[in-house]
């Protein structure tokens, strides 16, 4: 009798919650364009991705060459959005990067000039090459998509993102972040070098392409509107009440870690939410898991938090405690 009743049961099937197959499908296709082109990091390019999808920020670090800005450009390629690069210098002012205003003899009344800020996707190459005061330009534009010149509002276009690169090596004549400006970066992404076998394929492609524009190679796939769509399905993704205790939990540790002189914010919690639930969508699933917050915390975190002088002495670096608190701190089940 029992097994026939066996054998009567049908495989429980689920249904996903949230309907994730385009998003999924647009992720996989922009891997695919940005594959013709840059060779390896994947991981790079996910948390690129990721950023898109949480609405936010990512500084870029890696030592020059390793196409930061190459992926950068490509990635803003394909999406059907305005894209504006601007190179950071010593003698750039705050007026080079957020506009002016201007005397119009004709009208007899002063006019708004935008500057290049005025984008959807902006990438800032060498971001510490600028000296303090430029850099604050870009404090309340990051944080609410917004400018305030002359006493006016001036509300970003829809998305609004920015890409900052620099180099870990060379200091001269650099300005370190400050860190009301790092906390604003979703992502601190660290890049690589590529291995042997990837180096190899670099040149190869090289040589295959011989006089052909890269930037010609990828198409654009996402326009703003489903770019809004795609964040808005993000925030329905599903987690838990004891995975929100697990984000807490972790980033409380770092405001109490004896390695640590600075703790990560509470902005750091949210980024971790957001990040995490990107993380699980464009893997197809429409709940957060503790891998989902493990991956992405790393590059949420490591920028957010200062290690003590003695333990830097010592070889500790932002990166070695965050793994360790994430080793320590236990995975609810």
């Amino acid at each position: 009798m029992d097994e026939n009743n066996n054998q009567n049961e049908q495989p429980l099937e689920f249904t996903a919650r949230i309907d994730l197959k385009n998003l999924h499908q647009a992720v996989k296709n922009i891997k695919t364009e940005l594959a013709k082109i840059i060779v390896g990091q994947e991981e790079m390019i996910e948390l690129l991705i990721i950023s898109i999808l949480a609405n936010g920020h990512s500084l870029i670090e890696g030592v020059p060459g390793v196409a930061k800005t190459v992926t950068a450009k490509l990635l803003a390629k394909t999406l059907d959005v305005d894209f504006n690069r601007i190179q950071f210098t010593p003698d750039l002012m705050p007026s080079d990067i957020l506009g002016t205003s201007i005397f119009n003899i004709k009208t007899q009344e002063f006019e708004f000039k935008k500057g290049p800020v005025f984008s959807n996707i902006i990438l800032i190459d060498e971001i510490n090459r600028a000296p303090a005061k430029t850099q604050a330009a870009l404090f309340e534009v990051m944080a609410e998509r917004q400018i305030t010149l002359d006493g006016i509002k001036n509300e970003m276009k829809h998305p609004f993102l920015v890409f900052a690169t620099q180099n870990p090596i060379e200091q001269e004549g650099t300005y370190a972040l400050p860190e009301a400006q790092l906390d604003r970066f979703l992502f601190k992404i660290k890049v690589p070098y590529p291995n042997l076998e990837e180096e190899i394929t670099i040149l190869e492609n090289q040589h295959k392409r011989k006089n052909q524009n890269k930037f010609d190679v990828v198409k654009s796939l996402l326009d703003a509107k489903q770019i809004k769509e795609y964040q808005d399905i993000i925030k329905e993704v599903i987690i838990e009440d004891h995975l929100l205790k697990y984000i807490a939990a972790i980033v409380n540790n770092t405001r109490k870690n004896a390695n640590l002189y600075l703790g990560a914010s509470p902005r750091a919690s949210l980024a971790i939410l957001i990040a995490s639930k990107a993380k699980a969508a464009i893997e197809s699933r429409d709940f957060v898991t503790p891998e989902d917050i493990k991956k992405v915390a790393p590059s949420v975190l490591s920028h957010r938090i200062i290690v003590t002088p003695e333990r830097e002495m010592e070889g500790f670096t932002s990166e070695k405690v965050v793994q360790q608190i994430l080793e320590t701190v236990e995975v609810p089940r």
